[in-house]
């Protein structure tokens, strides 16, 4: 018997990935690939990683250095995307940093505040500002994804900061929904709960091996029974949000945690 073809969700789709140089936002950059996309533009400041991953996707994917707290910065990715592929459909807006320290509001070091706000916020916003630009002086009917948190509709013990930026991004997303959808354009975020990434492990989490992340997700009340999440899963859902499988959703945040504190 034949095997299956793969019905691929985005084919000849030009999509633009920060943050792809690993966890998220290089498990999604690779499915967007595997669905058609003609090209996939790896967004990071993580070069070699970034130059590493793209080589291994192939010819349609690429690397572009982006510090998204620079609008300028995003600017340039936008327009060289769509310089070098004549379009942009899809931006997912993946990069965020986590809490450099448990963040508790009673000891808030506010320097690193403003650098989580400047990557989460700031960032986010701007990718969001030039990819709609770009979709709307292009007439495309494009796709924009950010991504959020479980910790975007909770209060947390620890991370205010981080918690706070990811409230921020519902506030965005729900916006740029209501104020695009006339240029047929959707907005989108998707909210992970801990997920066994290299952000992850370079956080106070400190992860050492998929059981390190299932005592995590045990302790956080996470009810996905023995499976971590990883990537994967997380990748499924944007690319859900990036294809015309979601064309009637948009200011939509689709959780994908496993019932986080349910």
């Amino acid at each position: 018997m034949a095997e299956p073809t793969l019905k691929k969700k985005l084919q000849d789709k030009v999509a633009i990935v920060t943050g792809g140089a690993s966890g998220i936002g290089e498990a999604t950059a690779r499915l967007f690939a595997l669905h058609g996309a003609s090209a996939v533009v790896i967004a990071d400041v993580q070069d070699q990683k970034g130059q590493d991953v793209a080589a291994s996707i192939g010819a349609h994917c690429s690397y572009f250095r982006c510090d998204v707290s620079d609008e300028v910065q995003v600017k340039s990715l936008v327009e060289s995307t769509v310089q070098t592929y004549g379009r942009l459909d899809i931006m997912f807006s993946n990069a965020g940093i986590l809490s450099k320290s448990m963040q508790n509001v009673l000891d808030l070091d506010l320097y690193n505040y403003d650098r989580l706000m400047a990557v989460n916020v700031r960032g986010m916003a701007a990718c969001v500002k030039h990819a709609a630009k770009a979709m709307v002086e292009g007439g495309v009917r494009g796709s924009v994804i950010c991504t959020a948190s479980v910790g975007a509709t909770l209060g947390t013990e620890i991370f205010t900061d981080y918690t706070m930026s990811k409230h921020a991004i519902l506030g965005l997303v729900k916006c740029a929904s209501m104020q695009l959808g006339a240029h047929g354009i959707r907005v989108n975020c998707v909210s992970p709960g801990p997920t066994l990434t290299s952000i992850m492990n370079a956080s106070t989490f400190q992860f050492q091996s998929v059981e390190d992340a299932e005592k995590l997700q045990s302790s956080l009340g996470l009810k996905g029974g023995k499976e971590v999440m990883v990537p994967d899963h997380v990748a499924g859902a944007v690319l859900y949000l990036a294809s015309d499988d979601s064309q009637f959703v948009s200011g939509h945040n689709l959780v994908v945690d496993g019932g986080f504190k349910t």
